[in-house]
């Protein structure tokens, strides 16, 4: 049996600010509305389907497995939008990257209040690398 992750819903209070946050830091498109949803697809075709309710919303993490070349694209995208960055999840190493697994990596909120993550190697590759280890300044991140 093949199992692919194909979709999920992603709760906010506006689908469309979300949607488009997302899609411009990351270099995606949003797609046509499928009746309440807000579509955005990444490249290996899931779709996060935005809907804006009306309710209180729970924070979700979402994470991004990008290039190196589309890190550093998003990355200023970023800085250039004066959104706040992190090395970590919990916000011990605020205007600074981490160097995870041997690639590099970046945590920020979207509009909705969301923990989005983006990574260029996935966890686990480089059992050499220190988890949570090494981090580096961003220049101009706020």
């Amino acid at each position: 049996m093949s199992v692919e992750f194909n979709h999920t819903i992603v709760l906010s209070r506006d689908r469309e600010k979300s949607a488009r946050f997302l899609a411009e830091i990351l270099g995606l498109e949003v797609g046509a509305p499928a009746g309440v949803f807000l579509p955005v697809t990444t490249a290996n075709g899931v779709t996060l389907d935005f809907l804006t309710i009306d309710a209180d919303i729970p924070m979700q993490h979402y994470a991004f497995l990008v290039s190196e070349d589309e890190f550093d694209e998003a990355l200023a995208r970023l800085v250039a939008a004066r959104i706040p960055i992190q090395a970590d999840p919990h916000g011990n190493h605020p205007r600074k990257i981490n160097r995870n697994d041997g690639g590099r990596g970046v945590y920020f909120l979207d509009p909705a209040g969301h923990g989005l993550e983006i990574l260029t190697r996935p966890y686990g590759t480089d059992p050499s690398s220190p988890l949570n280890g090494v981090t580096e300044d961003v220049p101009g991140a706020v």
